[in-house]
């Protein structure tokens, strides 16, 4: 059934388009992507990891062979409020967002970090963000999106959260495991029918029901209007899409532009992951360095995420994943890490945001 696409109401924010922005790290979607996403009618997302990257470290401390030192530096508050400044230049007073993963280190400063520089929403996954609102206590009007890939994840976060915060999610973005980046469930679960995010909607729309009006945002393997429309139908309020942007001229990681036209469906994997989820990557670079013997060398530099326990994950892996993905957004085709989604294949052609969103919309 096609829908007309209605606005996509966020806490105290509207967003004309139902259209979420994926937050894409390190360096994918910064001020040039987000920017001119949310200028365009949908939301952008920030992305705040590895902000210590932009523009080449120009706004950190310490760097070690143009690596941003420790956590303090590669989750640089200076170079995020730069992003979010020249952000804001693009897009206005139009409502602009942030990515934080919950399995960094520093989660909380981040957070307030993130709200210092002007987000007014704060997306987060790679687990489950129980203690998110005790970051944002100084900031009432920033709207709490955590994401979640079943009904009893919303059911523990929801108990929590109205238990010690008395507040409820703000909106909840259900992922399904064909998205690009770190999987909410187990490697083997990624496959499994009752995991599919057609499979997940409906039921987290059902737990959602009983603690209040929360709007609904599905994620993972969304790529045109159809996949907009199917979710619709579900009951979903609105949809976010990552993958899709890795085909825009904005994007912040301009390899990606070089890159993803040249990606074939077969090109496309879950890897595993220091982090502890398996995530989806396009086998080239560091990964394919991995499996024809090329290991790189792990010091653990910026001591980006707790489950790696300082590079320890690290090297059962095999790889960094600060400095994969680091050198991914300077375009460095040998060492660079690239996610994407299942659909990252079917980037045929460079637009601009405007462009897609238009696809999209009409």
């Amino acid at each position: 059934m096609l829908h007309t696409l209605k606005a996509l109401k966020i806490g105290k924010y509207t967003i004309p388009l139902p259209i979420i922005q994926g937050g894409m790290g390190v360096g994918i979607s910064w001020d040039n992507l987000a920017g001119n996403v949310s200028k365009c009618g949908a939301l952008g997302i920030i992305s705040c990891v590895g902000t210590g990257y932009y523009k080449r470290s120009a706004f950190v401390q310490k760097t070690i062979k143009h690596r941003p030192f420790d956590t303090m530096n590669f989750y640089s508050k200076e170079s995020l409020m730069e992003i979010f400044k020249n952000a804001r230049k693009i897009c206005g007073e139009n409502p602009l967002g942030a990515n934080i993963l919950y399995a960094i280190n520093e989660y909380g400063r981040v957070v307030r970090d993130a709200c210092e520089a002007g987000a007014n929403m704060i997306i987060t996954g790679a687990g489950l963000p129980t203690n998110m609102p005790e970051f944002t206590s100084n900031f009432p009007n920033v709207a709490l999106i955590p994401i979640v890939s079943s009904a009893k994840a919303l059911k523990i976060l929801c108990k929590r959260w109205e238990g010690r915060y008395k507040r409820i999610p703000d909106a909840v973005i259900v992922e399904g495991p064909l998205s690009g980046g770190h999987q909410g469930v187990s490697y083997e679960d990624c496959f499994k029918p009752e995991h599919q995010l057609e499979a997940v909607v409906p039921e987290v729309i059902e737990e959602s029901k009983k603690w209040g009006d929360i709007p609904i945002v599905a994620a993972g393997g969304i790529w045109d209007r159809k996949d907009i429309d199917k979710m619709l139908d579900l009951g979903a309020s609105g949809v976010q899409m990552g993958t899709r942007f890795l085909g825009a001229k904005e994007c912040d990681a301009t390899y990606y532009n070089e890159l993803m036209l040249r990606v074939k469906k077969e090109d496309i994997e879950l890897i595993k992951s220091p982090v502890g989820y398996p995530a989806r990557a396009v086998i080239t670079g560091i990964v394919k360095g991995l499996r024809e013997g090329r290991p790189p060398k792990i010091a653990c530099v910026s001591n980006c995420v707790s489950p790696c326990h300082r590079g320890e994950e690290a090297k059962k892996v095999g790889y960094c994943i600060a400095d994969g993905l680091g050198d991914g957004y300077l375009g460095d085709p040998i060492n660079g890490l690239y996610f994407t989604g299942s659909n990252g294949y079917r980037i045929e052609k460079i637009q601009n945001v405007q462009e897609i969103l238009d696809e999209l919309s009409r």
